[in-house]
C-alpha cells in the first residue's frame, strides 16, 4: 500500500521514461540476455506505473476492501499467463495463431477516470510468449541474437524500421515529461506501446514459413467472416452489440451504422479492409480455379460487411492496397489504368448517392467535425512547432484552446496532425522517417512475392487509414504487420517455395525447429 502511494510526484514521470528505454532495448539489443532483462523490466515495471496511476480510483475499490480476494484473482491470472506460457515454450509455432486470435478483442475497462477499450487477451498472449521466451534466454549463455539484420543490403532498412521504433517509443515516453495529460501518456504507453513493442519482437523472431502463414490467413479470414455475420445480424435486427454511443447515433441518422465486436465502425471497417487486402491476393497469381472461386465468395462476402460500415476512410484503405498489390503484380502503368477505373466507378457511386456518404452536409459534416480538429490541431503545432505539448495532450489542449467545442471530441483523426501537435517537429520527424523506412522495408524487393507483397500493401493500407482517422502505433495490428513484414524481408522465403504455396496454401506445423528462432 505505502509503496503505490509513495509514487507519486516526479516518479512516474521517471518511470514511464525508463519503461520507454526498456522497451527501446527489446528493439535494439544484439545480446539475448539483455534483450530479456529489458523486455522482463517493461513488463515488470508497466503494470507497477499503471497501479501507481489508478491506485486511488473506484476501479481498484475491491482491492483496497478485499485484498484476499484480489490476492486470490492475482495468484488465478499467473496461474494462467504461467500455463499459456509452459503450452507456447513446448509448442513455440502456436503464438502466431494466438496472436491472430487475440488481435480484434477489446475489453471495456475504466482507468484513470475514463473508460478505455483494452486488448486484454492480447496481453495475455504477449505476456505469456514473452515469459517463454525470456526464461530460457536468461539461462543460457549470452550470445548475439541471429535474427537481428546487418546492414549487407537486404536487412539495412529493417534496422532502421527498429531503430525509429525505439526512437518515437523513447521521445514519447521523455515528452511525456512536460505533457498536460500525463496519465493519458502514462496509460498509452502501458497499454500500447510496451505490449506492442514486446509483440513485434515475438513475431519479429518467428521463422514464417508458408505454413504459418497459411494457417494464419485461413484464420483471419475465419474470424472476419464472423465479424461480419455478426454485423449483418445487427443490420438486420437494428440493433448494436457494443457501444451506446453508437446506438444514439443511429437513432439520429436515416442512415444505419454496425459495428461488429468493435466498439467503433471504422475499426471494424479497417480490419475488414486489411483482410480482404490480404486475401486478393490470392486472385492476383496462378491459383486453382476452385480456390479463385472460394475467395471471390469471400471477398463479396467481407465487402457487404465493408460497406455496412459506411466507413470511408476504410473504403479509401481498401484501395490503396489494392492498387499497391496491381502495382507490384503488373506494370506501374496498367495498375495506374485500374486505379483510375475503380476511382471513377466509386465517384460516380458517391455522386448518385451523396446523402448515403453524409456529403449533403459539406466537408466539415461529412467527416463527422474531423475538418475542425485537424485545423484545431495545425493551430496548436504553430503555437509550439519545435517541441509541442507533450504525449497524449492533444484533447485536453484542444479543449483548452478551443472551449466551445463538444466534450465528445478526441484525437485529430489524423495522425500527422496529432503528432505534430503533441510532439512537434521532433516527433513528426520521427513519424515521418519511420513510415518512409517502413514501406520501404516491406515493398523493397517485394515484386513477384505474393506474401510480401500482400503484407506491404496492407501496412500501406493502414498508413493510408490513419491519415483520415486514428490509431497508427496504438494499433496492434501495424506491430503485427511489421514484424511479419520485416521479418520476411530480412529472411525471404526461397522463390521455389514462393511459387509453390502462392502466398496462401499450405498446412500448419507447429514444430518450434521448423518454425521458429529466438526473438
Amino acid at each position: 500500500m505505502i509503496e503505490f502511494a509513495a509514487l507519486t510526484g516526479p516518479l512516474p514521470k521517471l518511470g514511464v521514461v525508463v519503461v520507454a528505454l526498456f522497451a527501446a532495448g527489446t528493439l535494439l539489443l544484439h545480446d539475448r540476455r539483455k534483450r530479456a532483462l529489458a523486455m522482463l523490466g517493461a513488463l515488470v515495471l508497466s503494470p507497477v506505473l499503471l497501479l501507481s496511476d489508478i491506485w486511488d480510483s473506484p476501479q481498484l475499490r475491491l482491492v483496497h476492501r478485499h485484498p484476499l480476494v484480489a490476492l486470490v484473482g492475482a495468484v488465478i491470472a499467473i496461474a494462467l499467463l504461467a500455463a499459456v506460457a509452459r503450452v507456447i515454450a513446448r509448442h513455440p509455432g502456436v503464438l502466431a495463431p494466438l496472436a491472430v486470435l487475440a488481435l480484434p478483442f477489446r475489453v471495456p475497462i475504466q482507468a484513470g477516470g475514463t473508460t478505455s477499450n483494452l486488448l486484454v487477451p492480447l496481453y495475455l498472449v504477449v505476456a505469456a510468449g514473452a515469459l517463454a521466451w525470456i526464461v530460457p534466454a536468461l539461462r543460457a549463455p549470452p550470445e548475439s541474437d541471429p535474427t537481428i539484420p546487418h546492414d549487407d543490403g537486404s536487412g539495412g532498412w529493417a534496422i532502421w524500421v527498429e531503430r525509429l521504433l525505439a526512437l518515437y517509443v523513447v521521445l514519447y515516453g521523455v515528452q511525456a515529461i512536460y505533457s498536460s495529460s500525463f496519465e493519458t501518456a502514462l496509460q498509452q504507453m502501458v497499454f500500447f506501446y510496451v505490449p506492442f513493442t514486446v509483440l513485434y519482437r515475438l513475431l519479429r523472431g518467428l521463422r514464417w514459413t508458408p505454413e504459418m502463414i497459411g494457417f494464419c490467413l485461413r484464420l483471419t479470414v475465419a474470424l472476419a467472416l464472423i465479424f461480419s455475420a455478426i454485423g449483418f445480424v445487427e443490420y438486420a435486427t437494428k440493433s448494436i452489440i457494443l457501444n451506446s454511443k453508437l446506438v444514439v447515433a443511429n437513432d439520429l441518422h436515416t442512415y444505419f451504422t454496425v459495428n461488429s465486436v468493435f466498439f467503433d465502425p471504422d475499426i471494424f471497417g479497417r480490419y475488414l479492409a486489411l483482410v480482404m487486402i490480404l486475401l486478393a491476393v490470392v486472385l492476383l497469381y496462378d491459383r486453382p480455379q476452385r480456390e479463385q472461386v472460394a475467395t471471390i465468395v469471400v471477398l463479396a462476402i467481407l465487402w457487404v460487411g465493408l460497406l455496412l460500415t459506411l466507413s470511408r476512410s476504410s473504403l479509401g484503405a481498401l484501395l490503396v492496397g489494392l492498387a499497391v498489390l496491381a502495382a507490384l503484380r503488373w506494370k506501374p502503368s496498367r495498375a495506374l489504368v485500374v486505379a483510375v477505373v475503380v476511382i471513377a466507378l466509386g465517384a460516380l457511386a458517391v455522386a448518385a448517392t451523396p446523402r448515403t456518404f453524409g456529403l449533403n452536409q459539406g466537408l466539415n459534416g461529412a467527416s463527422s467535425g474531423r475538418g475542425g480538429l485537424v485545423s484545431g490541431g495545425l493551430s496548436l503545432f504553430a503555437d509550439r512547432p519545435v517541441w509541442g505539448w507533450g504525449s497524449g495532450s492533444f484533447v485536453k489542449e484542444y479543449r483548452a484552446h478551443h472551449r466551445a467545442t463538444a466534450t465528445t471530441l478526441s484525437a485529430s483523426h489524423t495522425i500527422p496532425v496529432t503528432v505534430g501537435a503533441e510532439q512537434g517537429l521532433i516527433g513528426e520527424i520521427t513519424y515521418v522517417a519511420l513510415v518512409i523506412s517502413a514501406l520501404i522495408c516491406l515493398l523493397r524487393r517485394a515484386r513477384g512475392d505474393p506474401i510480401r507483397s500482400a503484407i506491404g500493401a496492407a501496412f500501406a493500407a493502414l498508413v493510408f487509414h490513419t491519415l483520415l482517422y486514428a490509431d497508427f502505433l496504438e494499433d496492434p495490428v501495424t506491430w503485427a504487420l511489421l514484424g511479419v513484414g520485416v521479418s520476411l524481408a530480412v529472411s525471404p522465403l526461397p522463390a521455389a517455395v514462393r511459387r509453390e504455396s502462392g502466398g496462401v496454401r499450405a498446412r500448419f506445423r507447429t514444430s518450434s525447429a521448423a518454425s521458429t528462432t529466438a526473438p
